[in-house]
């Protein structure tokens, strides 16, 4: 069943944890384990044998038994730390860094920062935590007005042999395509104080394969709820919209009438890029939706503030069970 993007939950705006205050709060291992597990005690332990949810805490094993079939779980199974022997205290600070910047953070500079001697471990740690902002977000549904564009995105590739020349343009083999979806309301009167046409809500990226109604269609099925109205383009793409929600408006937009029609989707796939560009050097196509799992984390949660980590790690807490 859909559930849709909460859109009336007020939050108090206060300021994302900053570094001094992350360091007082978890300044050691043990300290990162008793908050990973409080975290885990509130939003339950299912077991993995018998999918019971009543269970001992074994302080002296640091593990759950299951009262009903006395199968144990460690503390990291069935989490996004499920496998993983960094320490708790690597993920703490990884996920910090992720909510506490607007942009983003290197598995590079991450692990010249950790001070951890391999490459691999530090990079799939990242992703992992960027896999479990995709899976939350893909908990939500889109509603009302959307506005819907394609972007494309430059991504590393290798072009083999003189018969596979690369093209230029939206064909090119370097250039994967992202169907990109935002709630965009009108704005009631002229603009928004910061000149915008409409009023933002909540972002969908999603990678394809290729721009066909019949790749498209389903996509936006499973993400956008049928009551609501999508604003496109005239391409041949979006033919098969108005089968699927209640109305579907395309027309053909001049170039210079992108930012009045469209304003959002173009936004979004502009800061996205120059986000990319800024922290990674290259992209590889199978890659790129993870980045865009956490630019599109971010964005839906702006205004989160001091929330977001705990928002993140309850996320990654529930990484295996059923979000709710």
């Amino acid at each position: 069943m859909s559930v849709i993007f909460p859109k009336f939950i007020i939050f108090v705006k206060k300021q994302i944890m900053n570094l001094l205050n992350f360091i007082t709060q978890f300044p050691d291992e043990d300290t990162c384990k008793n908050k990973f597990k409080e975290i885990r005690d509130t939003e339950g332990v299912i077991c993995a044998h018998c999918g019971g949810k009543d269970h001992y805490w074994k302080k002296d094993k640091w593990q759950y038994e299951c009262k009903k079939c006395k199968t144990r779980t460690t503390l990291r199974s069935g989490t996004v730390m499920h496998g993983s022997k960094l320490p708790f205290r690597y993920w703490f600070v990884a996920m910090h860094l992720l909510t506490s910047t607007k942009k983003s953070f290197s598995a590079l500079e991450l692990q010249r920062q950790l001070g951890h001697k391999r490459y691999e471990p530090i990079w799939k740690m990242l992703h992992k935590l960027r896999e479990a902002m995709g899976k939350r977000d893909d908990n939500y549904t889109l509603s009302g007005q959307i506005e819907l564009d394609e972007g494309f995105f430059s991504t590393e590739i290798a072009i083999e042999g003189k018969n596979n020349p690369l093209k230029r343009g939206r064909g090119s083999q370097k250039k994967t395509k992202v169907l990109v979806m935002v709630e965009s309301k009108e704005v009631e009167g002229e603009n928004t104080k910061r000149g915008k046409p409409r009023i933002v809500g909540h972002l969908k990226m999603q990678v394809i394969d290729n721009l066909k109604s019949e790749t498209i269609t389903p996509v936006v099925e499973s993400n956008i709820l049928k009551d609501s109205l999508i604003n496109t383009d005239d391409s041949t793409s979006y033919n098969k919209l108005h089968e699927i929600v209640n109305e579907h408006k395309s027309q053909v937009i001049p170039k210079e009438k992108v930012g009045v029609i469209l304003p959002w989707v173009h936004i979004t796939i502009s800061n996205a890029k120059r986000l990319f560009i800024d922290i990674y050097h290259d992209i590889k196509p199978k890659y790129l939706q993870s980045y865009l799992n956490e630019f599109c984390y971010k964005f839906n949660r702006r205004y989160f503030g001091e929330f977001l980590f705990d928002r993140l790690l309850v996320a990654c807490v529930s990484y295996k069970n059923k979000f709710r």
